[in-house]
């Protein structure tokens, strides 16, 4: 039995890597024409919380972000958590909206979380010069692609894991190959691969500045909102999130909206170096795809096709879930489809 991953982002190489803990017995083969430190994941804070998912399940969500959290646990309780990219740290979030900032759906999976006090937010708004009217503290993970996709790598490789460096034009021509599973985690590639035009850019920029002194992270949730979020090399200014903008060059105007912003609610941070400025841009859905195609037949054997991709700014967040739950799609294709057991 063989199985072809598409694509080498961090969906894509937890779901070959859990699919490979689960099954060793099966051939898995990542195919992309982009790996780290290439992919969109490599410039982002990996800040662990659901992000622009717009109408995908409430449900959903919790159980795949709530599996990641467990996850990102372990390593942090681990001598892997600083080569990983996984550490804890302290976060508010905070927004100036009228209406009632309700605790979040998914408060259980984080740390010590507490709603901020009157006078907490009187202090914070004289401070960073906001009108804030409520905002939670609490502590969770950071999980940094640039360092977690290496390592992950490593460990898929360490398994007998395939990597394979090139462009996946149509993914029937996996199965004219010979693989009998593909699981398709191309993001803002399935536009094409999948045709699904539903599949839209949402542009994220962001700015790296070097602060080692910044160890909390705030987030303000408005439409105009920014965020500071430390890792382990340097601190993330941001953010923008731009639907259906496909330019990835740094914008001026952004970069002057997310500099004063951030500097505003930090003023130290004007003592700080810019390191560099990236843009990406996130594969938005309005919902997550996590399905299975019928079964089609290939050259006279049965071939089925795995989605999963549309994660928005929630692909660290919701990787280990998603990939568990496509391991469980792969173990019943196995049984129903290919009628033996692993």
């Amino acid at each position: 039995m063989e199985v072809a991953v598409v694509g080498a982002g961090i969906i894509g190489v937890t779901t070959a890597l859990a699919v490979k803990e689960a099954f060793p017995q099966i051939d898995v083969t990542i195919f992309a024409d982009v790996f780290t430190p290439g992919t969109t994941g490599d410039g982002s804070a990996g800040l662990w919380g659901p992000y622009i998912l717009k109408d995908t399940s409430e449900e959903d969500i919790l159980r795949w972000s709530g599996r990641t959290h467990e996850w990102l646990q372990t390593f942090w309780t681990s001598k892997f958590a600083s080569e990983a990219g996984v550490c804890l740290i302290p976060v508010t979030r905070l927004t100036s909206s009228v209406k009632k900032y309700p605790e979040p759906k998914w408060a259980s999976n984080v740390y010590g979380i507490q709603e901020l006090t009157s006078e907490q937010l009187r202090e914070l708004n004289e401070e960073h010069k906001a009108r804030y009217t409520g905002g939670w503290q609490f502590l969770t993970f950071t999980c940094e692609p640039a360092k977690m996709l290496p390592w992950l790598l490593k460990k898929f490789k360490s398994l007998g894991g395939k990597v394979v460096k090139r462009k996946v034009e149509h993914l029937d021509e996996l199965f004219l190959e010979g693989y009998r599973i593909v699981i398709n985690c191309s993001g803002l590639g399935a536009q094409k691969l999948a045709n699904d035009s539903s599949v839209v850019p949402v542009r994220g920029q962001i700015i790296k500045v070097d602060a080692p002194w910044m160890f909390h992270t705030y987030i303000v949730d408005d439409d105009d909102g920014n965020y500071i979020i430390p890792n382990i090399d340097f601190v993330i200014l941001g953010g923008t999130h731009q639907e259906g903008d496909y330019d990835t060059k740094v914008r001026e105007t952004d970069s002057r909206f997310i500099y004063e912003g951030c500097c505003r609610m930090e003023r130290s941070l004007r003592k700080s170096k810019v390191l560099t400025q990236w843009v990406g841009l996130r594969p938005g859905r309005q919902q997550v795809r996590l399905e299975v195609e019928n079964p089609r037949i290939v050259n006279g054997l049965k071939c089925v096709i795995v989605h999963n991709y549309g994660h928005g700014g929630s692909g660290v967040t919701l990787s280990w879930g998603c990939a568990l739950d496509v391991v469980e799609i792969v173990r019943k294709i196995q049984n129903n489809v290919f009628n033996s057991k692993l």
